[in-house]
């Protein structure tokens, strides 16, 4: 697993912490919102929500002890209250990159400062602290909201994959790729600094 200094991902608005057991009832309570699910290729609906999301979660432990992922819980800095879930997945610390994704908000904290800054946090770290050269995302072609959250972070769009794969409803799921690269952060992290 990457080394992670949970002191360089607290911010003004959101600190994260590694997911842990203690964790997970409550945010099997926070997921139970369907909006949350509805891009995603997990599914996790009302009627067996709870074996769902059990496997979810225990997929992001098991990922995590083999080192492929590292799942963070996000907090709320100003009330400590548990707005969702992130990953940094596909570590690849030969090549360099890794992918940010799998994350999601309770509603009420779409569309707030809370995510620029957290991608602010994971995106220093990736890049001034593990020295990666590259960092990519990967979003629903129908998730427009996700998609200019990723843009609006400097995010640029390098491809769509066709039939990427399919929706937890088994509607077809085609994948919008961005990446933000290393020559790039510098401009990044300016920006980002200023929208916060």
């Amino acid at each position: 697993m990457i080394p992670i200094d949970l002191s360089q991902l607290q911010g003004k608005y959101v600190y994260l912490e590694l997911l842990a057991d203690s964790h997970v009832a409550e945010l099997r309570a926070l997921a139970r919102d369907p909006r949350i699910w509805e891009y995603t290729k997990t599914l996790l609906v009302n009627d067996t929500y709870d074996a769902q999301f059990d496997r979810y979660i225990a997929a992001a432990f098991d990922e995590r002890n083999t080192g492929m992922q590292v799942s963070f819980v996000m907090r709320d800095a100003a009330t400590g209250a548990v707005m969702g879930m992130t990953r940094y997945y596909r570590i690849e610390p030969a090549m360099k990159r890794l992918s940010i994704g799998y994350t999601w908000y309770v509603p009420e904290y779409w569309g707030k400062v809370h995510n620029k800054e957290c991608k602010y946090l994971l995106l220093r770290y990736a890049f001034e602290t593990l020295g990666y050269q590259r960092v990519e995302f990967e979003v629903a072609h129908q998730n427009e909201r996700s998609q200019k959250a990723v843009q609006k972070i400097g995010g640029v769009q390098e491809a769509v994959l066709r039939k990427h794969g399919l929706h937890a409803d088994g509607s077809i799921r085609h994948t919008v790729v961005f990446s933000i690269i290393d020559d790039e952060w510098p401009e990044v992290k300016a920006k980002l600094e200023r929208l916060l």
